[in-house]
């Protein structure tokens, strides 16, 4: 089973919190196994806990969504930041970073994916949020709604690409800083002048 890095860039915090490692494995049994398979008591196993101290911090399966979706929403909260205070700027930050890394951030979408394939209502409404958020901030950087939907089609297909490789299984040229220079610098043309026909 693969692991949930400790922090977006990957440095294991001082201590991990019980409620962090709960949220950790019901993230991965998720990735890895389904909704169907991810329950309570698999969850207290793969988190190293017996099934009441898993009650103790989340009182039910229910609890266990929410905890996940609210650790998604501050993790997209944290992104928005990054986003918006990138020094290359918000197109370029977003870009670069469109290409699943195996991040905490990663894993809490591909966890709230897997809900949503499950027809549930909260992961659907965290999972549009989330995307509501990066567009409002791409189009805060580019003062263009249309502009901002295309860089964030473009960012969603580099990250659909880049997960049919398989984390850790990216093909070379999919990330390589030459090829997103490329695709950058055709972003910047279509900002600066609108293509009409």
């Amino acid at each position: 089973m693969s692991s949930v890095p400790a922090s977006p860039a990957g440095r294991a915090p001082a201590s991990v919190s019980t409620r962090d490692r709960v949220l950790d494995a019901y993230a991965l049994l998720l990735i890895d196994h389904g909704e169907r398979a991810a329950t309570v008591e698999a969850v207290a196993v793969a988190a190293g806990l017996s099934k009441g101290g898993l009650l103790y911090h989340f009182g039910s399966k229910d609890a266990l969504v929410e905890g996940l979706l609210g650790r998604l929403t501050a993790l997209v909260a944290d992104d928005v930041e990054q986003i918006r205070a990138a020094p290359a700027g918000a197109i370029d930050y977003l870009i670069r970073t469109s290409m699943w890394e195996g991040t905490r951030l990663d894993h809490y979408i591909a966890a709230a994916v897997r809900l949503a394939q499950g027809a549930h209502p909260l992961a659907n409404q965290a999972l549009a949020s989330t995307r509501r958020q990066w567009l409002a901030a791409i189009e805060e950087a580019v003062g263009d709604p249309d502009v901002a939907e295309a860089v964030m089609l473009i960012s969603d297909g580099l990250y659909y690409e880049s997960t049919l490789a398989g984390p850790g299984q990216l093909a070379a040229d999919l990330t390589s800083a030459a090829r997103l220079d490329r695709l950058l610098a055709v972003i910047g043309r279509m900002t600066e002048r609108p293509v009409t026909r």
